[in-house]
């Protein structure tokens, strides 16, 4: 692949984030903002006791719920978009006979799994009422860490898949690689430390709607980039064949 095709690919794959950011941003206005001011109302009520004063606020929560979170989201968009299209440049036609939009489609499930549900089964988000500011560093390399050692997995599993391909069958194959990803990653979260600093009274229900509209900001961010990306991949490295006029018969034959 030269040096241009990739260009193009990255330019497409940043467009596509940024649409993909879009969709994702109307998710996390209308599913997730809510569960935050809840979550925040919470705190607040639960250290109306102890105020010490109205301390101004640096950045008033409307503004943080409006522009703030239109930027941090559409700017997280572009610049995955990017790292992803990059991926895709390495990826195609090294992970099977697949064309550039079940590729594209194929290579974002994947990262979903790897970079966000994986880490998330051990470290699922929290609302800003849940948390021990103490641990906030520990929390942040912990997820880290657990989302690294699942992208190192995931690409260990696939040279495994495809080194074993040739003895014992794609489908065998597939198999013996996503049990090894699976036994691994469940070693992981027996052995890394569990973090629970869940408030005793913090409402459950609260808690697993958070959790579950974090879960679909993500899903719609990677699953609209994968369709958006690979789309725009296919007509980049598959144009149509350029229509071959007719000769015009004669009058008379």
């Amino acid at each position: 692949m030269n040096s241009t095709t990739v260009r193009n690919l990255l330019v497409r794959g940043m467009l596509a984030g940024l649409a993909a950011g879009v969709l994702a941003l109307v998710i996390a206005y209308w599913l997730g903002e809510p569960n935050v001011d809840k979550a925040i109302g919470f705190e607040e009520s639960a250290h109306a006791g102890h105020s010490h004063g109205d301390e101004a606020e640096l950045v008033s929560r409307s503004l943080q719920s409006t522009a703030g979170l239109a930027t941090g989201v559409l700017v997280y968009g572009v610049a995955f978009g990017g790292i992803a299209a990059l991926a895709y440049c390495f990826a195609l036609g090294r992970v099977g006979r697949f064309g550039p939009r079940a590729t594209a489609l194929l290579l974002s499930v994947c990262a979903l799994l790897a970079v966000y549900v994986v880490p998330f089964l051990k470290y699922p988000a929290n609302p800003p009422a849940v948390g021990n500011p103490d641990t906030i560093g520990k929390r942040t390399t912990l997820y880290f860490l657990m989302m690294v050692l699942s992208v190192l997995l995931a690409i260990a599993a696939t040279i495994l898949g495809k080194r074993l391909a040739p003895r014992i069958g794609n489908w065998y194959a597939t198999v013996v690689a996503m049990l090894g990803f699976a036994v691994v990653i469940g070693l992981a979260y027996q052995f890394l430390p569990v973090i629970n600093d869940v408030p005793e009274h913090f409402p459950a229900a609260l808690l697993w709607r958070f959790r579950l509209s974090a879960l679909a900001i993500q899903i719609v961010m990677w699953g609209g980039f994968g369709l958006l990306f690979g789309e725009l991949a296919e007509r980049l490295l598959r144009p149509k064949a350029a229509t071959v006029p007719s000769r015009a018969v004669p009058a008379g034959r």
